[in-house]
This record gives C-alpha cells, sequence and structure tokens, in this order.
C-alpha cells in the first residue's frame, strides 16, 4: 500500500486542525449530557437534564434558516444546524457525541438529533475491513450532528453572572 499510511491520515488531520483553528474560526461549546447523573421517571424521560462541564471545540457550521412557528402559545423560532468536527479533536478531549447532547452556538442552545460518522480516509474503515490492510489503513475524519433549536430554559443550562 503506497498511500493512506498513519504520516498520510496526520497530516490531514494538522492541515485540517489549522484550517479551522486559525481560518475558519468557529468555536462552539459542546456539552455532554450525563445519564447516570440524569434521573429519569418510568418512561424514560427527565424534567432536568444533568451535563458534563463544557468543552470548546472548533468545527464548520452549515445552518438553516430560521422558521416562525405560530400556534396557540404564541411564536415560536426554530433552525435546524450541523456541526462538523474532527473525529481526532473530539478524541483528544474525550467527547463522544450522542443525541440528546447540547450544542452552543451564538448563545443559542442546539440539541443533537443524529451522529453522522461517515467520512472515511481513503474510503476504509480501519475497523471493519474484509481484506487486511492492517490497523494502520484508512480511518474516520469527522463526525457530524445534525441538530434542533432549542430553548435554554428547556436545556436547563444557566450562566452563573
Amino acid at each position: 500500500m503506497l498511500f493512506g499510511s498513519d504520516r498520510d491520515f496526520t497530516l490531514l488531520t494538522k492541515i485540517n486542525r489549522e484550517l479551522l483553528k486559525d481560518i475558519v474560526e468557529q468555536e462552539v461549546l459542546y456539552y455532554k449530557l450525563s445519564l447516570e447523573d440524569t434521573e429519569i421517571n418510568i418512561y424514560g424521560e427527565s424534567l432536568s437534564k444533568i451535563f458534563y462541564t463544557p468543552a470548546k471545540v472548533n468545527c464548520l457550521i452549515t445552518r438553516g434558516d430560521q422558521v416562525v412557528d405560530i400556534d396557540d402559545f404564541g411564536p415560536d423560532l426554530g433552525r435546524e444546524a450541523s456541526f462538523a468536527f474532527l473525529r481526532e479533536d473530539l478524541v483528544d478531549i474525550q467527547v463522544v457525541p450522542e443525541v440528546g447532547d447540547i450544542v452552543l452556538w451564538h448563545e443559542d442552545y442546539y440539541e443533537v438529533d443524529t451522529v453522522r460518522e461517515n467520512q472515511l480516509f481513503l474510503g476504509r474503515d480501519n475497523s471493519y475491513n474484509l481484506t487486511d490492510y492492517g490497523s494502520q489503513f484508512g480511518r474516520s475524519i469527522s463526525i457530524i450532528v445534525d441538530c434542533h433549536l432549542t430553548r435554554g430554559d428547556k436545556v436547563g443550562i444557566s450562566e452563573i453572572v
């Protein structure tokens, strides 16, 4: 195998980190849901959620348009957004994205609906190979979380001033 080794992947990761940190400069706070500390009822629901201390992460953001929904309770603002993280950045801060986590961006809270991890270096997944390329060939590059805008009071995260 000529291309696609660990050295090539490390170079790709270094370039992408520099791009995200120094050029794109989009930072978010990622709140990881603590399932062990969150009390649930018999239906698996919780009125209040407990989150770990947020981690600051660089990412690419794709946001949808604002949508205003008017119902019996008045207008409600909604928006969908996707946050693309380098997988290695999340590994470094020991965060595994899951449904229910919260992303804080521009003082808005986005709840994670789906987690996608389908961008592979050279199209190979070293954790599942029918041909034995060895563990050094192929890796996951990014993790993308699709989110919806949620209210801060619903999330229960408040900043102490």
